[in-house]
């Protein structure tokens, strides 16, 4: 059988990817349940390359779940901002109208009897 390419993690880096407790993975360590290797006192669990494809797409997963975070937080400020500039726009018409319709007619003049 020929050996598949992986990653060794470190304990931390395992319990993160595997959400399982640090002594969960201790406890396997000890009890031969996960490939392992132990190099200058600390130990490294491994794991496939096909499982570490799996956390280079989680990993863009997460990005992208991020990034569509972010852009909504910009859509939503973004309709905010537009909404005054269109209220300030109504307002200035308003006001421009306002104006405008004073000055359509022709002054009185005034009626001497």
């Amino acid at each position: 059988m020929i050996a598949t390419e992986g990653v060794w993690l470190s304990i931390n880096d395992y319990s993160r990817y595997k959400n399982v407790s640090i002594s969960t993975i201790r406890r396997h360590i000890k009890t031969n349940i996960l490939k392992h290797k132990e190099e200058n006192g600390k130990y490294f669990i491994y794991v496939p390359s096909s499982e570490k494809l799996r956390i280079r797409e989680d990993e863009e997963l997460l990005r992208v779940k991020l990034e569509l975070e972010l852009f909504k937080v910009q859509n939503k400020k973004l309709r905010e901002e537009n909404n005054e500039l269109k209220m300030l726009v109504d307002l200035y018409e308003k006001e421009k109208s306002s104006r405008t319709t004073k000055h359509d007619s022709p002054p009185e003049l005034p009626i001497q009897l």
